[in-house]
């Protein structure tokens, strides 16, 4: 299109053109400059927003929980975090753009006591993985993973099911990454 507007500035100069439309075409060719510099930009924008990957493990070397209530199990060594999607000070991960995301959590607990963790997305259970107590098993290690659907904003996370305990160690992950952009707001339904 650039050759095309040159071309016809040109001809228009030696056409017996007015300065007016000499700085009309000018115009022109500055527009068509900008507006390539414009999808230049968003491709880049788009090509950074397809990044979107985190891996954190729960560090302390301590057992977490029992607790009386629910509570939301915080990843604070950040092993990966491309798109800083997933906040280390909350344990939460919130999508920056629209798009199916692959979630994986690995939890690592002493035996003698029952461990659950459960996936959520916006506060909604997605899967689970548990142990019951043994005295006979002296650690337990279990997980789960769920890809998702989710939308702009939508929160994911793991929770620590009331009453149950984990070990905050290197084998305690959350880990997750976006797979497709999809569009805000679309939904696929099963055939």
């Amino acid at each position: 299109m650039r050759m095309n507007l040159t071309i016809l500035l040109f001809v228009s100069l030696f056409c017996g053109s007015t300065l007016a439309e000499t700085e009309v075409f000018s115009k022109l060719i500055d527009l068509e400059n900008r507006l390539k510099e414009s999808e230049t930009q968003i491709e880049e924008m788009k090509n950074k927003a397809t990044n979107i990957i985190f891996s954190a493990a729960a560090v302390g070397g301590d057992a977490f929980g029992p607790f009386s209530h629910d509570t939301v199990l915080v990843y604070s060594r950040v092993i990966t975090n491309v798109g800083n999607a997933y906040n280390y000070d909350t344990g939460i991960f919130a999508a920056p753009v629209a798009g199916f995301y692959y979630f994986t959590f690995f939890y690592h607990a002493g035996g003698e006591k029952r461990s659950k963790l459960s996936l959520i997305q916006n506060a909604d259970v997605v899967v689970q993985s548990s142990d019951h107590s043994s005295t006979n098993d002296g650690a337990d290690n279990g997980g789960n993973a769920a890809f998702l659907q989710l939308q702009k904003g939508d929160q994911v996370y793991v929770r620590l099911v009331a009453g149950r305990h984990v070990w905050r160690s290197d084998f305690t992950t959350f880990s997750g990454f976006l797979i497709k952009l999809v569009e805000q707001d679309s939904v696929v339904t099963a055939i």
